[in-house]
C-alpha cells in the first residue's frame, strides 16, 4: 500500500518503512508524527482519491533532525564592482513511515436513538425562546454651540477693512 502526503508545501509518495527527509516539524526525535492531509491512497489496481483518500491517515516516527547541504548564491553585477556570495542550508526532520491507514469511521447509531433527539427538539415549543432584551432608551444630545469657540470668537473682534475709492486714491497721489 502507498499513499501520496502534503507536507511543508511539498507531496511525497511514501510506502510504510520509508524514510523521508521533510520540512522541519516542530517534534523530537522517537515522538509520532500523523499526517492528516492525504492525497491519493493506493494499493495494487485499488485507487483512492479526494474525499475517500482525505479520510485516511499516515503515522510516522522521527528519527532525525539536521540541515541539509548548502546552496551558494552568487549575485553579480558586470562593470559595476559587485559580488555578493551567500550561503543557505535548509533544515530538515527526517521521519519513518510506520503506518499507512484509512481512518476508522464512526459506528452508526441505531434508528431509534437517532429518531430521540428529533422528537425532543420537536416537544420545544417555539414560544419558549427568548426574545432579545431592548435596550434602554438613552438620549444623547449634541451642544449647539461650544462655549469654549464662542468665548474665542467674543474675543477676537475682526479687523474692519476699508475700500478707497478712485477718488480718493487719485487725492492721495497728488
Amino acid at each position: 500500500m502507498y499513499a501520496v502526503i502534503q507536507t511543508g508545501g511539498k507531496q511525497y509518495r511514501v510506502q510504510e518503512g520509508d524514510i523521508l527527509r521533510i520540512e522541519k516539524l516542530d517534534a523530537e526525535p522517537g515522538k509520532k508524527v500523523t499526517f492528516d492531509q492525504v492525497l491519493l491512497l493506493g494499493e495494487g489496481d485499488k485507487i483512492k482519491v479526494g474525499a475517500d483518500a482525505a479520510k485516511a491517515t499516515v503515522t510516522a516516527v522521527v528519527t532525525g533532525e539536521g540541515r541539509g547541504k548548502k546552496v551558494i548564491i552568487f549575485k553579480k553585477r558586470r562593470r559595476k564592482h559587485y559580488r555578493l556570495t551567500q550561503g543557505h542550508r535548509q533544515p530538515f526532520t527526517a521521519v519513518q513511515i510506520t503506518k499507512i491507514g484509512e481512518a476508522k469511521t464512526k459506528a452508526t447509531k441505531p434508528a431509534a436513538e437517532k429518531a430521540a433527539p428529533a422528537k425532543k427538539a420537536a416537544a420545544k415549543p417555539a414560544a419558549a425562546k427568548k426574545a432579545p432584551a431592548k435596550k434602554a432608551e438613552t438620549k444623547t444630545t449634541k451642544p449647539a454651540v461650544r462655549k469654549a469657540t464662542a468665548a474665542k470668537a467674543a474675543a477676537k473682534p475682526k479687523a474692519k477693512t476699508t475700500k478707497k475709492t478712485a477718488a480718493k486714491k487719485a487725492a492721495d497721489k497728488e
